[in-house]
């Protein structure tokens, strides 16, 4: 099946992804505040770049898109159907980088949670209970 865009037009898509200050990044963000849990945003220098760090509880908290980091058995981790190959080969890696930055995290004393966007999205309340109880713990 051939794309629907041009290639200018498809690049210029895939440009306008943000990668931080997501919808759901921003949601935690507030209820983890709004609990009294103060925190860092994107720290570069841990491993991977987490997108919430609690210093204080030594907890990183990603979170991840199920398309781009291969969510198992979720209807948004796809394969496109254009460029297969490409996106094999692209998503393969982030799921590699992840599971090593994961684990030199851990490595070093963090404790690691990883929030999906289709479980937010199906009941984000739910989660950030969970969420919640995961840092105190």
């Amino acid at each position: 099946m051939a794309d629907v865009f041009s290639k200018e037009k498809r690049s210029e898509v895939i440009s306008k992804i943000k990668s931080t200050d997501t919808k759901f990044e921003v949601e935690v963000r507030k209820w983890l505040f709004a609990k009294g849990l103060r925190f860092r945003k994107n720290v570069g220098d841990l491993p991977g770049k987490p997108d919430i760090v609690l210093p204080k509880y030594r907890t990183a908290i990603f979170i991840h898109g199920c398309f781009w980091h291969k969510h198992e058995n979720c209807k948004y981790a796809y394969i496109p159907k254009t460029r297969t190959e490409f996106w094999v080969t692209k998503i393969a890696g982030n799921v590699e980088r992840d599971s090593r930055n994961i684990q030199s995290l851990r490595d070093s004393g963090w404790k690691v949670i990883v929030l999906w966007e289709c479980e937010l999205k199906k009941n984000f309340d739910l989660q950030m209970e969970l969420l919640y109880k995961s840092i105190l713990s």
